[in-house]
């Protein structure tokens, strides 16, 4: 794929961006203290625990573990996959959107995802663990940003990614409701995947009202091919414009993400790049 497919990013595409490494740190020290003598402790008042419902040890559901629980995992190999998903399909939204922005999806979709799993699992004795809601969430935005990238599903299988997240969401729909209509205890906790999405997909259109319309189009149709950054066509090529201007513009890529230029700061940005 050539440059020109992927989204212009002021300052270059960092291979492990600032939140994202945060977060991966803070679980893989969270994991660790979880293999101590606080491992327990730290699970049972972390964990998110169905509302009413109450371990032998005396845990129960408390206001925050719809955050903590996105730090808590239930082995290596949950926490490696996450974590893998996290940087996989996370790294090119947050070098996209801006840190700030980005860690604030995060959080909306984790913790929107554990809301919605405590109304599916009232009155069950099972508590939730990990940040697979959030991530789900994290998914979502990555196909619909990019819908006609392809996947590769075991190395082998080329899916394009609207195919991928609109397949896994039916089959954690399908996965919850079986699961449900069973009363298994299922380790897996698919509605909360499914929140995660859910929320992160609100989140979005609520925000599209901010983006412009020909962001609007490129970024977040499942319809149409991603097309790559339009450059400016118009305009006093003669214009100075000032260090203070750019330092302006810079600051707010660095708040509030490069979509949040209009398009005369975008072309600012552009030309002066150019001197």
């Amino acid at each position: 794929m050539s440059r020109y497919d992927q989204p212009y990013i002021p300052g270059g595409f960092q291979v492990m961006p600032p939140a994202i490494k945060t977060i991966i740190i803070a679980n893989v020290a969270v994991f660790l203290f979880q293999n101590s003598q606080l491992g327990p402790l730290m699970t049972g008042l972390g964990a998110l625990w169905p509302i009413g419902s109450q371990a032998a040890g005396g845990y129960a559901f408390n206001i925050w573990q719809p955050l903590t629980y996105l730090f808590l995992h239930g082995g290596f190999t949950h926490l490696f996959f996450n974590m893998f998903a996290l940087w996989m399909f996370g790294a090119e939204i947050e070098n996209y959107w801006g840190t700030k922005t980005f860690v604030t999806y995060y959080f909306i979709c984790g913790i929107g995802a554990a809301l919605i799993n405590l109304l599916a699992t009232a009155g069950t004795p099972f508590p939730t663990i990990g940040a697979s809601g959030a991530i789900f969430g994290v998914l979502l935005a990555f196909g619909m940003m990019f819908p006609d990238r392809y996947i590769f599903i075991y190395f082998l299988l080329p899916v394009k990614t609207k195919y991928f997240v609109a397949g896994y969401a039916v089959i954690e729909f399908l996965s919850g409701l079986g699961n449900r209509s069973m009363g298994s205890g299922s380790n897996v906790a698919h509605f909360a995947h499914l929140g995660g999405m859910l929320v992160g997909f609100i989140y979005i259109t609520i925000r599209r009202n901010e983006w412009s319309l020909s962001t609007l189009t490129r970024k977040f149709s499942f319809s149409k091919k991603a097309k790559g950054p339009e450059l400016w066509k118009g305009g006093n090529n003669n214009d100075d414009i000032s260090d203070e201007e750019i330092d302006r513009i810079l600051d707010k890529i660095s708040a509030r993400g490069y979509q949040s230029l209009t398009a005369e700061e975008k072309r600012k940005l552009l030309k002066a790049g150019k001197r």
